[in-house]
């Protein structure tokens, strides 16, 4: 059996073909996932972050990815969310 070299990720089992990925966001409602608007999805999970105190809150962030994107994950967690509670693999 002859293996070919594939980029990292190459191997995609596990994922979901296109046809069965979701198209619009969900919203629980009484217990229940219906289909929503981005906008009512997205003021939902913003209204779930300004419910969660700052000591609560975490952020880890993975050294794979660029320093713009783990800049702007801990000024997230620091500005947004008030927390000092930021972490990456960096240091493992």
């Amino acid at each position: 059996m002859t293996r070919t070299t594939r980029p990292r990720g190459g191997d995609r089992r596990g994922f979901r073909p296109r046809h069965v990925r979701l198209t619009e966001p969900l919203v629980r409602d009484g217990g229940v996932l219906r289909p929503a608007s981005w906008e009512e999805a997205l003021d939902r999970a913003a209204d779930g972050f300004r419910d969660v105190p700052g000591d609560r809150f975490g952020m880890f962030s993975c050294s794979k990815a660029t320093n713009e994107m783990n800049y702007t994950a801990q000024k997230f967690a620091r500005a947004v969310m008030g927390s000092n509670n930021v972490d990456s693999c960096n240091r493992t």
